[in-house]
């Protein structure tokens, strides 16, 4: 059984908006992990790269050993808010490092420090230093894994907090 430490799902569809929309799961440390919903345009499924400019709708949900510890949606966004969103719709990776690709990290609703979320906030950073949660302002340390850590959305979408699915075969 193998099992991606990054256990993501992506569904893709069109609705009657034309939206794509992905579903991703991530597992973070200890206990953490962390499921989202985006959708975009239809037409950028062959796009080489979202950004946070084309997202239509985002939510994201944290939750330790199961249990939702905060959630973050698009509708929650204002002009202060670390807002930084890069997905590779070819390949479903969100990409993690600055690497080949410049400016290739994520900032949703947390910073580089992951301490900005405010007061009764949740969010998600990953970087050159982690990839890992702020949740009401401070920094999650035990959340975080390494920053190189793929993070991945492949199907079907996941139906549990905690990213567990059915085994892989490779």
């Amino acid at each position: 059984m193998i099992r991606l430490a990054c256990a993501a799902a992506v569904a893709l569809y069109s609705t009657h908006a034309q939206a794509a929309i992905v579903h991703f799961c991530w597992v973070g440390g200890n206990g953490y992990t962390m499921t989202g919903t985006m959708e975009f345009p239809d037409e950028l499924l062959d796009a080489e790269m979202i950004t946070e400019a084309d997202v239509t709708r985002f939510k994201i949900s944290g939750y330790l050993d199961g249990q939702l510890i905060g959630t973050w949606s698009l509708d929650q966004l204002t002009p202060t808010t670390s807002w930084t969103l890069r997905y590779l719709p070819r390949t479903m990776v969100f990409p993690t490092t600055e690497g080949p690709l410049s400016g290739s990290y994520q900032e949703w609703n947390a910073d580089g420090t992951a301490t900005d979320c405010g007061p009764g906030g949740f969010g998600f950073n990953a970087g050159n230093y982690a990839q890992d949660f702020c949740l009401n302002g401070v920094w999650v340390e035990p959340s975080g894994v390494p920053p190189a850590t793929p993070f991945v959305a492949p199907p079907p979408a996941p139906d549990r907090s905690d990213c567990a699915g059915p085994a892989l075969i490779g």
